[in-house]
């Protein structure tokens, strides 16, 4: 037998929702990066972008357990001495809540060349109404707890 290996014009796209006040930080992440990826396809491989389209909404009533909106701390630097920037996660989601979904599934995605098509499939928005009904999107419900 051969291995069969899918063509990038034989990929199908699903497009999926994922509501995010309904489950924690880590767990809508991790599940929007693994449909990004396309690795619940039988038909997965490295390097072929056979992912899905992702629509997160109510990022701005984003679910963080423990301390992290205190204690969690995003950092940047310009280059030049002294220019080190922090912020903690309640900073950050109150300067622009989908950034912060953006950068978790960003770092959980693969460096390399596909990383920036992957993300362009990530749509994030803060409410509840987004454009794309007509897509007739798969609503993945998580629980809070699982």
């Amino acid at each position: 037998m051969k291995t069969h290996s899918v063509k990038p014009n034989e990929v199908t796209r699903k497009w999926y929702i994922i509501d995010a006040s309904t489950a924690s930080f880590g767990r809508i992440s991790t599940e929007a990066a693994r449909l990004l990826l396309g690795k619940d396809k039988p038909h997965f491989s490295h390097h072929i972008d056979c992912g899905d389209y992702v629509i997160v909404i109510n990022s701005d009533k984003l679910v963080a357990t423990g301390a992290k909106l205190d204690k969690k701390m995003y950092y940047s630097h310009s280059g030049y001495p002294g220019a080190l920037k922090e912020m903690t996660l309640g900073e950050k989601m109150k300067k622009d809540s989908t950034q912060v979904i953006h950068h978790a599934v960003r770092g959980m995605l693969p460096d390399n060349k596909l990383r920036a098509e992957r993300l362009a499939r990530l749509k994030i928005y803060p409410g509840e109404e987004h454009p794309h009904d007509p897509q007739k999107p798969i609503n993945l419900s998580k629980k809070a707890g699982s």
